[in-house]
């Protein structure tokens, strides 16, 4: 007697994208090589892992008929993980947080089940030993009694123990190694990975239990998985920063709930991760009013403004052909600079090896940016320091002008609580000439007056 032949479909493991056979290109997203095979169990296709609340309303009602109430956020201790949901945590959401392996996500969640003291929380770990969870929270300091742990990659068993239990929210790292009983595919597949997040989704939504789940990203720097789990989810959160450094920046890619543009700032730690209340102290170099290629920039990291200081080194290329380097900026806006001062300013720098560097291993792609790389490259070529607590906030343009950038009073208030004497932006400030300030403000038009007025 023959067996029934097990119906399989193709899945496109970047968007989520189904076929009945193997496509080379995925047509909806355009990347290569990206389907997989995956078997589909029809028989229980419509069962479901966990039954729906019987007081599930169905009912379609009126817009105006909808009781509106105040959502009671979650306060947590930490104050820089309350920024970043936008004032807490919302009852009944769902949250994605991802990141590069060894940066510490798992880290941060633990040391936060850790910290609601008087809450239960569930921290579910499908990667690590129990013996291993509790070392490192013996390092962070366990402050909660009711932290339970359990290391369970089934999803009705996960359900099961959430039953007894009752949490008050739940931690899951990671979601890549969850697996249904309804899916006959392996887990971190597309199937399973969506089949997971809709019921923990439902889960979260019938029982106000906030639900966080732990992501793997790809090589490219995105979350792994169909696109189909960032819609799912309430939020998205991605922690980054260089693991040569011990600054850690955690950044809303989508809420609900709340703004996209906050972040957080942290600092790894022995004993885990500690909140930056006050980077921009941290970020310069207090000792820098000698040196050369040193600036600091206004700039802003979402809704927070930051000085950060920004570093150039310009020599002469000896190897033939110069080279061009930067670290935390983006390489083609540095040769835009570059002829922009060669352009404008007259300075040649086609034989000269340029290096850029952000202080801090942080990322910046705010424009706001530009004045100051230019004037840490010309710092840097005529070996003259810039004058001290002088701090720069003004996009450079094609023509060589200096243009406004957006929240320059935020940038400007940051400069003077810092203790900087003055700040160098474009023309057309309102407030410029304001007296009650402990800073002067320098409006420049181009990168010329700049030139003159610093070196001339």
């Amino acid at each position: 007697m023959s067996k029934t032949k097990a119906k399989t479909r193709f899945f496109c493991q970047e968007c989520g994208a189904e076929s009945s056979q193997w496509m080379g290109k995925c047509n909806s997203c355009g990347a290569w090589n990206s389907y997989v095979e995956e078997v589909m169990d029809k028989t229980t296709a419509n069962s479901t892992v966990r039954k729906k609340s019987a007081n599930t309303s169905s009912k379609p009602i009126l817009l105006q008929e909808v009781a509106t109430h105040a959502v009671q956020r979650n306060i947590t201790p930490d104050a820089e993980f309350n920024r970043v949901l936008g004032g807490g945590i919302v009852p009944g959401s769902i949250i994605l947080i991802g990141g590069e392996p060894g940066i510490g996500k798992s880290t941060l969640m633990l040391q936060l089940a850790l910290q609601m003291k008087g809450q239960t929380v569930v921290y579910i770990s499908g990667e690590e030993s129990e013996q291993q969870i509790r070392m490192r929270a013996e390092r962070i300091g366990i402050g909660n009694e009711t932290c339970y742990l359990y290391t369970e990659t089934a999803l009705d068993k996960i359900f099961n123990a959430l039953e007894s239990i009752q949490p008050s929210w739940i931690v899951l790292d990671s979601i890549q190694t969850l697996h249904s009983t309804i899916i006959d595919a392996p887990a971190g597949s597309v199937s399973q990975l969506r089949q997971c997040t809709a019921e923990l989704q439902r889960y979260a939504k019938e029982t106000d239990v906030p639900v966080f789940l732990i992501g793997h990203i790809t090589k490219d720097g995105v979350i792994a998985g169909p696109k189909i789990l960032e819609h799912i989810v309430d939020a998205v959160l991605q922690f980054e920063g260089d693991r040569h450094y011990s600054y850690r920046l955690l950044r809303t890619l989508k809420n609900r709930f709340g703004s996209t543009a906050e972040i957080g700032i942290y600092e790894m730690q022995t004993n885990g991760m500690r909140q930056v209340t006050n980077p921009s102290d941290l970020l310069i170099t207090n000792n820098n009013d000698e040196l050369s290629g040193i600036s600091i920039a206004a700039t802003m990291e979402g809704m927070r403004p930051l000085l950060i200081e920004t570093q150039a080194l310009v020599s002469k290329a000896v190897y033939g052909t110069p080279q061009r380097s930067t670290t935390g900026f983006d390489l083609r806006r540095l040769h835009m600079l570059l002829a922009v001062l060669e352009k404008r300013c007259g300075f040649y720098y086609g034989d000269k090896d340029v290096f850029i560097n952000i202080a801090g291993g942080l990322k910046i792609e705010d424009p706001a940016i530009d004045l100051s790389i230019v004037c840490a490259l010309l710092s840097s070529m005529l070996d003259i320091p810039l004058p001290p607590r002088v701090c720069f906030a003004g996009e450079v343009g094609l023509s060589g002008e200096v243009r406004t950038v957006a929240r320059l009073e935020q940038r400007i208030s940051e400069a003077e609580k810092l203790g900087f004497k003055e700040i160098i932006i474009a023309e057309g400030y309102k407030n410029a000439h304001e007296n009650n300030r402990n800073i002067r403000i320098k409006e420049m038009k181009t990168v010329s007056d700049v030139y003159a007025y610093l070196f001339g």
